[in-house]
């Protein structure tokens, strides 16, 4: 089942169990995918891609909640971002993100953090699921100055 299907389904159950929270998540997913192709044609990586996007910014509202203790807006964007987790691919621990930064850092030869921008772009060839940020703190204290 495609994830757009998937979606449409989640928004038919969130309306008959009466949840709202859900309901509108869903709906704002999948009005992200319609507003990328109208008709919702999209395959499951680019509608991943969106929904990546979608969680990051989430994140950082997140973080700026938290960082002027508004807790309410805070609580909310958190159950937000657990409903998004539910559509995107399981992250790697950190364990795995460093085995596959180690890995990038020698197919691509990196020696300092001047090539930081090849070691990041290779661990994303290997494994598009991995956290790129946890990625980055990790190459850089991979890497030589």
């Amino acid at each position: 089942m495609a994830l757009i299907e998937k979606i449409s389904e989640g928004i038919k159950q969130a309306m008959r169990s009466r949840d709202l929270v859900r309901l509108s998540v869903l709906r704002m997913l999948k009005s992200k995918i319609l507003s990328a192709d109208a008709r919702g044609n999209l395959p499951d990586t680019e509608v991943v891609k969106l929904f990546k996007t979608y969680f990051g910014s989430l994140q950082e509202a997140l973080d700026q909640a938290r960082g002027v203790n508004r807790a309410d807006i805070a609580e909310q964007l958190q159950s937000e971002l657990l409903i998004i987790q539910e559509f995107l691919p399981k992250a790697l621990s950190s364990e795995e993100t460093k085995g596959l930064v180690i890995q990038a850092i020698k197919e691509s030869g990196a020696k300092t953090k001047k090539d930081l921008g090849q070691v990041m772009k290779t661990v994303m060839k290997l494994n598009s699921a991995a956290d790129g940020k946890l990625a980055k703190d990790l190459a850089s204290e991979l890497l030589e100055d």
